[in-house]
This record gives structure tokens, sequence and C-alpha cells, in this order.
């Protein structure tokens, strides 16, 4: 009998996940709040505030169908102290800001045949985005990719890009384990460096911080 595979595509439920023509489903663990609400900000109009229901486990839940990609949020529990989510995909205004709301399929690859790098090939090249341009930025990043690829770099390896408080920084105390860097560019730019990557022939690691946080 001809065994059938098939690929599952890994969803990230906690935080805010976006699902198209339902709005925003949001979801966090938060089991001492007592009371937990989600706080939308749009542009320069008065913050949307809905409740969110608790479950028995300390996870507190809300869909919210008004809620869009680009839209920032705050959690505010007992009343009046608010939180950036915790399980954040970007916070534009740093770690103490409010978190926005991200579409991770909204970005268009181009890598589609990129096929990887054979082990016995990879030659790799460690890389701090914050310092390895003056800009210090992904895109930046990008345009001195071919530099890489003449010295026979086969493999970047990214140092930690979980934001982090400030705007430079070793990567080693990061803060949003979920959210891209945002002086470096944020999700969006990372996905374009990656994508750049492949389209130079270079594969990409990713250097990641799991076992401390910052502030």
């Amino acid at each position: 009998m001809k065994q059938v595979i098939r690929k599952h595509s890994w969803i990230l439920n906690l935080g805010a996940r976006y699902v198209p023509k339902h709005g925003v489903h949001f979801l966090v663990w938060a089991p001492r709040a007592k009371t937990l609400a989600i706080e939308i900000i749009r542009g320069l109009s008065e913050p949307a505030r809905f409740e969110m229901k608790k479950d028995r486990d300390g996870y507190f839940s809300a869909s919210v169908s008004q809620a869009k990609p680009g839209d920032r949020y705050y959690y505010c529990f007992n009343q009046d102290k608010k939180r950036p989510d915790p399980v954040s995909r970007f916070q534009p205004d740093g770690v103490h800001g409010p978190s926005e709301i991200v579409d991770p399929h909204a970005f268009r690859w181009t890598d589609g045949r990129w096929k990887g790098i054979a082990h016995d090939d990879l030659i790799f090249y460690e890389l701090h985005i914050g310092t390895f341009t003056p800009e210090g930025t992904f895109d930046a990043a990008v345009k001195r990719l071919p530099h890489l690829k003449k010295l026979g770099i086969t493999c970047v390896e990214v140092m930690p890009v979980a934001q982090f408080p400030g705007r430079r920084n070793w990567g080693y105390d990061g803060v949003g384990l979920y959210a891209v860097q945002n002086s470096y560019g944020g999700p969006a730019a990372f996905k374009r460096f990656v994508d750049a990557c492949h389209k130079q022939g270079l594969a990409v690691c990713l250097d990641v911080v799991y076992n401390h946080l910052g502030p």
C-alpha cells in the first residue's frame, strides 16, 4: 500500500491569530489575573476594549471580528494595568509599547525552488544585524549579501533577533520571543532578508535563546 504523507503547517495559537474573513482570535495565559480585556488602538481614534473569557486552566480568549493586521493592542488586566502581548509577533514601539497584529501569510515569497545546502557544503558566517551595516537593518544587510557570496560563505547564521530593549543589543536578553526586533525592521523585513539570501544561494540559520529573558 502506498503511504500518503500529508504536510501540516504549524500554527502558533497563542497571541493574536489573524483568521481571514473572521477577524482576530486572541489567546493568552494569565492564571493570576481576575479579569482581562483587549484594548485595540487604531490611529488617533478612541481605543476599543473587548472583554475576554477565562477557562479553568487560566487561559483568556476572545475573537474580535473588527480587528485586522496592522492594529495595535494591549492586554488590560485587573481593570487598570496594560501590558503588551507576551506572545506578540511585532513590537513596533519597543518592548513596553503596544503589540501589533500580524498576518504571517501576507508576505509573498519568491524562493519556491530553494532546496537548501548539503551539510558538507555549509560554511557559516555569524552575522549581527545591528552592526553588520551602519543602518543596522535587515534591508541594509540585503545589499551586502553579494559580498558574503564572494567570500565563499554558504550559510548566514543570524544572531538572535527576538525583541529586546533598546536599538542595539547582542540579542541574548530578548523579551518577545516571537517578535522580530523593531529597530532591525520587524518580521516583514526579516522575511525579505531570508528571501534575498535564498536568491543569492545562501542558506539561513537563526541563533535563538529560550532559557532566559530580558526585562
